[in-house]
């Protein structure tokens, strides 16, 4: 089906625009050490599922793997109570810039604060890296709260585009036997 999208495209000039999280940190944020499309591939459909993310899900193992196995790529894992919870990946492109390319959180860790805290280690970290900028996009497909998350942590919009996009007629899983129509 069609459906008409709104992208948002949010950016970071200077680290002094990071507003950080400032509640209790409860998530063990770590790195994976080693390309690995699994992983990545299952918290894009698992976290993807609810926001008819769809675009990754027809790559095949060795094109995962293709996008992943570069240096300018990262893939964080935040752990609550030894728990994957969510996930962001990062790419270094050129002119000092880090793109959010993917964030968000397993489905049931979703609502219980945690959105923000793993944005503010996604953040930290892209400056970390960044020179120049750090930016990110969202659409209207995402979670309602993720333009203001990222607002909060002291993105601002730059840029909001209109556009179709057809989406799939079955719901994203990362369990195929219980796609919805």
């Amino acid at each position: 089906m069609d459906r008409l999208v709104t992208i948002t495209y949010l950016e970071m000039t200077s680290h002094e625009q990071v507003v950080p999280f400032e509640g209790q940190r409860r998530l063990d944020v770590r790195r994976v050490a080693t390309a690995d499309p699994d992983v990545n591939r299952h918290f894009y459909a698992s976290v993807g599922a609810d926001w008819s993310w769809h675009e990754r899900l027809s790559w095949d193992r060795d094109r995962w793997m293709v996008w992943l196995d570069r240096p300018e790529v990262e893939t964080w894992i935040g752990y609550l109570d030894g728990k994957p919870a969510g996930y962001f990946e990062l790419e270094a492109q050129p002119g000092g810039q880090i793109e959010l390319v993917y964030f968000g959180l397993l489905p049931s860790f979703i609502g219980r604060g945690l959105g923000p805290e793993l944005l503010d280690a996604a953040v930290r970290r892209a400056w970390e890296l960044a020179t120049r900028r750090v930016w990110v996009h969202t659409c209207t497909l995402d979670h309602p709260r993720a333009l203001a998350n990222y607002i909060a942590r002291g993105f601002r919009v730059y840029d909001a585009v209109e556009k179709m996009e057809r989406i799939p007629d079955v719901r994203t899983t990362p369990w195929p036997s219980q796609a919805r129509r």
